[in-house]
């Protein structure tokens, strides 16, 4: 099993930037990738980038691209996800999430709110 714990959420006025983070604890030799996916009031979660784990290759869904860095630090087990030029349309639970392989995810975090005013 792998843990995954979220923080760095909160609120930011619209422009702004905000880090979050996510540190994995269990059986992390065992992560492939791991991600970011946020789900807004009333719609479906969507992915929001994702960075394999031991090569760092990163991948971006097309609304953050240019916006949003993910990054990770091996030796902490953390991944990090930058969010700059924050819009309110960004607003959402954001989650991260960890694999096993490139077809699924495995682990779930509890999700850390980021709110993005006008």
């Amino acid at each position: 099993q792998v843990q995954l714990v979220e923080s760095g959420g909160g609120l930011v006025q619209a422009g702004g930037s905000l880090r979050l983070s996510c540190a994995a604890s269990g059986r992390t030799f065992s992560i492939y990738r791991m991600g970011w996916f946020r789900q807004a009031p009333g719609k479906e979660r969507e992915f929001v980038g994702s960075i394999r784990w031991s090569i760092g290759v990163t991948y971006y869904a097309d609304s953050v691209k240019g916006r949003f860095t993910i990054s990770r630090d091996n030796a902490k087990n953390t991944v990090y996800l930058q969010m700059n030029s924050l819009k309110p349309e960004d607003t959402a639970v954001y989650y991260c999430a960890a694999g096993r392989d490139g077809g699924s995810w495995d682990y779930w975090g509890q999700g850390t709110q980021v709110t993005v005013s006008s």
